[in-house]
């Protein structure tokens, strides 16, 4: 069961502490993120790295609707997409998109995007992320528990590194 935040400060703080491993993964040689890994459910680090950063594109994209509006429509699209096709098709579709990237370009977003959605949600008032239960569900979905849900995959991913 997920935390309740009762400020922002405190998820603020929680997601970059929950975020901070996973920047690892930029230390890897492009030979290494390329190499699927086993216990990573097959998964390569580029792979890891392109689904994390898409779903945070997805929490991007609701904070930048919370700072001008009371609701989020990407929010309510997502959530009937994943409803309607299911997570493997979803998940699929992200994977493909960003296996067509350059490897460059897949680091520079995974490098830039965490820091980016933490900067709008300093932003959003509170009234519509922290004190809007709904909304900072799905913010923690795409963030914290997401972080948390591929923890294990991190891990098998940098120890295949370590060789």
């Amino acid at each position: 069961m997920a935390a309740m935040y009762l400020d922002a400060l405190s998820f603020l703080e929680d997601e970059r502490d929950a975020w901070r491993p996973f920047e690892a993964l930029l230390g890897l040689s492009d030979e290494q993120l390329e190499q699927p890994v086993e216990a990573a459910h097959g998964w390569s680090g580029r792979q890891l790295m392109g689904h994390v950063a898409a779903w945070q594109e997805v929490a991007l994209d609701v904070a930048r609707e919370l700072a001008v509006n009371e609701t989020s429509p990407t929010a309510a699209k997502v959530s009937a997409d994943w409803d309607e096709r299911g997570g493997d098709v979803v998940n699929a579709e992200i994977d493909a998109r960003w296996a067509d990237r350059p490897l460059a370009e897949v680091r520079d977003e995974f490098r830039k995007i965490a820091g980016e959605l933490r900067g709008y949600l300093t932003v959003v008032p509170e009234s519509r992320w922290i004190k809007n239960a709904e909304n900072q569900r799905t913010l923690a979905e795409e963030t914290l528990d997401h972080y948390d849900d591929h923890q294990a995959d991190l891990d098998a991913i940098l120890v295949a590194a370590r060789g």
